[in-house]
């Protein structure tokens, strides 16, 4: 027994003592290839209504000055209000005159995302989970996935400012992390109507009595929202077709979703998806797999062990991402309705408490909701998702367990594979076309 548990410390300490030795080779090497697949992911693109949303609204601003007061169009409430959308094209389009302006702007935000969360997971948890998370989310399908202008694309950054700012005001009161952390909320709601979630984690963190809000910050980024949605507000009052629903949801109505089971498990279904490598079917399911062979039966034989493989790996992993989670609410249970600001808590359960906050809005949403979501609709959320599975894994490095090793070591090659796959044969990308061409044939029409 002793012989057992003394070669489970030394497996421990090997994997995690390379890791700290070799940390900067790690950590820069997986930026490297998260950049690489991100850059062949938005080459590799299928233009479609969205895309054509998002590039419209951002030439007509470049190109002729005339900045739309609204975004993309949304599923039942109309168009996501403001002109940010347009901006976050049309601003890189008026620096470099290239289809690649914007994508290029999209990834770096992609990565600053990384770099805010990193910022305070390095805070947190020790370096061996840092590279977990790199790998987990820098390099992850959801996130690669939507490497393309979609409006959804861009909600990471604002997740991550929020994080980051919620963090900082964890320390201290402070006009700047106020004013950037209620922002982060009004810059996602001109982008997608998701941005309610954040609202219900800054309204949870405020009533725990775990973020200090300086409410001068507050009440200037409150002021400069409105003033930034008063063209909105003129448009809206001459051009109805920007907030009536559509056709096909037209007996829809806030609260639809809970009066509708569906819905909110669906919605609940999602978050536990978010922490296993159960990917959307866009990304996953898409695949034809001409690429391989002309010949139809190798194909299904192919398509055939490619979705055993899926439907094993993300169903263990579903298993798995519950009981992260299961784990990650018994732990902060004590803390969740606690409000004296005498109890002290560790920066992990501040980051779980969080991730409580995230739980709340998913419900809240998901029940207000007039649709039933899809990934993209809760894409948001994602990062938040993972803290349960950091903390988990966190136990076992400090409990001498060489599961992480394992753990590890299966999901970078697993991921390297999804991601291959799905950037050159998926839903809404194919090695067959080519982004900068599409988008010529477009301004050309």
């Amino acid at each position: 027994m002793i012989e057992v548990r003394e070669k489970n410390m030394n497996n421990k300490q090997t994997i995690t003592l390379f890791i700290e030795k070799n940390f900067n080779i790690l950590f820069y090497l997986g930026i490297s290839i998260g950049f690489l697949f991100a850059f062949l992911y938005a080459d590799n693109q299928v233009l479609t209504a969205d895309q054509f949303q998002m590039l419209n609204k951002g030439y007509l601003g470049a190109t002729e000055g005339v900045w739309l007061s609204y975004g993309n169009a949304a599923s039942a409430v109309g168009n996501v209000p403001g002109s940010l959308s347009a901006y976050i094209i049309g601003v890189p389009l008026m620096l470099w005159s290239s289809p690649w302006a914007p994508m290029f702007f999209l990834i770096f935000l992609h990565y600053i995302s990384f770099y805010l969360f990193d910022s305070v997971i390095e805070k947190v948890f020790n370096p061996s989970v840092r590279i977990l998370f790199m790998v987990l989310y820098w390099l992850s399908p959801w996130l690669l996935f939507e490497s393309l202008l979609y409006n959804p694309s861009y909600l990471f950054f604002f997740t991550a400012l929020h994080f980051w700012t919620a963090f900082n005001m964890h320390q201290k009161k402070n006009f700047i992390y106020t004013f950037l952390h209620v922002l982060a909320i009004s810059m996602a709601m001109q982008l997608h109507y998701s941005w309610p979630i954040l609202v219900v984690i800054s309204s949870y963190l405020i009533y725990r009595n775990i973020i200090k809000v300086n409410w001068f910050g507050f009440i200037g980024a409150i002021a400069l929202t409105l003033i930034s949605l008063i063209p909105y507000f003129q448009e809206a009052l001459i051009n109805d077709s920007i907030i009536s629903k559509s056709s096909d949801t037209s007996d829809r109505y806030i609260g639809w979703g809970g009066v509708h089971v569906y819905p909110v498990l669906k919605a609940f279904l999602y978050w536990l998806r978010y922490g296993a490598f159960i990917f959307s079917d866009q990304i996953t399911l898409g695949a034809n797999f001409e690429w391989i062979s002309n010949n139809e039966l190798i194909r299904a034989i192919v398509q055939y062990i490619w979705r055993t493989i899926l439907y094993v790996v993300g169903g263990i992993s579903l298993l798995f991402s519950l009981n992260a989670n299961r784990k990650a609410l018994i732990r902060i249970a004590p803390l969740i309705t606690r409000r004296s600001k005498n109890i002290n808590i560790s920066l992990e359960e501040w980051m779980l408490l969080y991730m409580l906050g995230a739980l709340f809005g998913v419900l809240i949403s998901s029940i207000l909701s007039p649709i039933i979501f899809n990934h993209w609709h809760l894409i948001v959320i994602y990062p938040i998702a993972l803290f349960p599975i950091l903390s988990y894994i966190n136990g076992w490095i400090s409990n001498m367990q060489c599961n992480f090793k394992k753990y590890l070591l299966f999901i970078i090659p697993y991921f390297f594979i999804i991601n291959i796959v799905a950037a050159n044969d998926s839903a809404k990308f194919s090695y067959k076309v080519n982004y900068q061409q599409q988008v010529s044939e477009y301004l050309h029409k």
